[in-house]
């Protein structure tokens, strides 16, 4: 470690983050803006920070440490991406970023805290106190592979692309038969699908009781967040009201499903594979060759959905969690 600077990290940070990121989790999807932004104006009421650890003038390094606003457990912290260059690994880097980040929760009052593991980083994660929770699958979906008809990319339970007059009409009486129409995020509000977020997201599988984030929270977490793709992003609504969405997080030609969900009262209609049906739909349109996602193993539901659109798993992690 004597030839490594340990310090804050700082917005000019921003591009070697996503660099190591792609490298060493290229399935995960996140730009360039929504990391310096973070760095910059950091989500209120989580005490985030982050740590890079620097040779030679560049991040080799990286982690991040918060409140998890989503749980209801008091002090319940979160450490996210701690990631180091495999070229600069076996050197205490790791050991470092951890060290700063427990620090810092410790310092915030957090006394308990989940992480994410690769299956190979579980030896280093239990030499940290923590245990494995709960089995994650990532998935990725080739978009121009999929299904043609007519000549033209389609998905499985969708007929063609936007701008197409028989597929407007195949919505409109879709839509018209159960009342339910299909939209853009843009065409919304945030304070409607903060509300469509709060009905569905009760029983998401985690590591705390769940519990609402406030709606700045929330607002910055997701509505703000630059990398998510209003236009590409859908909403059901029936009477007004948000029932079901598929949120996409995009960069570049790539997209990532940050949520589909439908609130409780609604499920068991199909709404969830309806509004990522049609969210995938338009990334296809748009230029997007790459969708991931990722799904706890015990949501059966989600993962049969994804399934059923042709995503293929390319990678398992594990959340931990650890009492500091």
């Amino acid at each position: 470690m004597a030839d490594v600077l340990l310090r804050p990290a700082a917005p000019d940070d921003a591009a070697a983050v996503v660099a190591l990121s792609g490298l060493v989790h290229p399935y995960l999807v996140r730009g360039e803006a929504a990391i310096r932004r973070t760095i910059t104006q950091p989500p209120p009421g989580e005490d985030w920070t982050a740590f890079v650890a620097v040779t030679d003038g560049a991040p080799v390094g990286w982690v991040a440490a918060m409140r998890n606003p989503r749980s209801a457990e008091p002090d319940f912290g979160q450490i996210s991406l701690l990631q180091v260059h495999p070229e600069a690994r076996r050197r205490g880097i790791g050991d470092a970023l951890f060290a700063a980040a427990a620090a810092h929760l410790r310092a915030a009052g957090i006394r308990r805290t989940t992480a994410i593991s690769r299956p190979d980083s579980l030896p280093f994660a239990r030499r940290h106190g923590f245990q494995p929770t709960r089995e994650l699958r990532f998935s990725a979906l080739n978009l121009p592979s999929l299904p043609s008809s007519s000549g033209s990319s389609s998905l499985p339970g969708s007929s063609s692309l936007p701008g197409s007059s028989a597929s407007s009409a195949s919505s409109a009486s879709a839509g018209e038969a159960d009342g339910i129409r299909l939209m853009s995020l843009r065409e919304t509000t945030p304070e409607a699908l903060y509300a469509a977020d709060v009905a569905a997201a009760t029983d998401e599988p985690g590591d705390a009781p769940p519990q609402p984030p406030s709606f700045a929270t929330w607002r910055y977490d997701i509505w703000d967040n630059p990398d998510l793709d209003h236009d590409l992003s859908i909403a059901a609504v029936l009477n007004g009201e948000i029932v079901s969405f598929s949120l996409l997080a995009r960069v570049g030609t790539r997209v990532w499903s940050d949520m589909t969900a439908t609130a409780p009262a609604h499920r068991g209609r199909g709404l969830a594979r309806r509004t990522k049906t049609e969210a995938l739909r338009r990334a296809a349109a748009a230029g997007v060759t790459t969708a991931f996602t990722s799904n706890d193993e015990s949501n059966a539901p989600m993962l049969a959905v994804n399934t059923h659109l042709g995503y293929r798993p390319v990678a398992t992690q594990f959340a931990c969690v650890a009492t500091l």
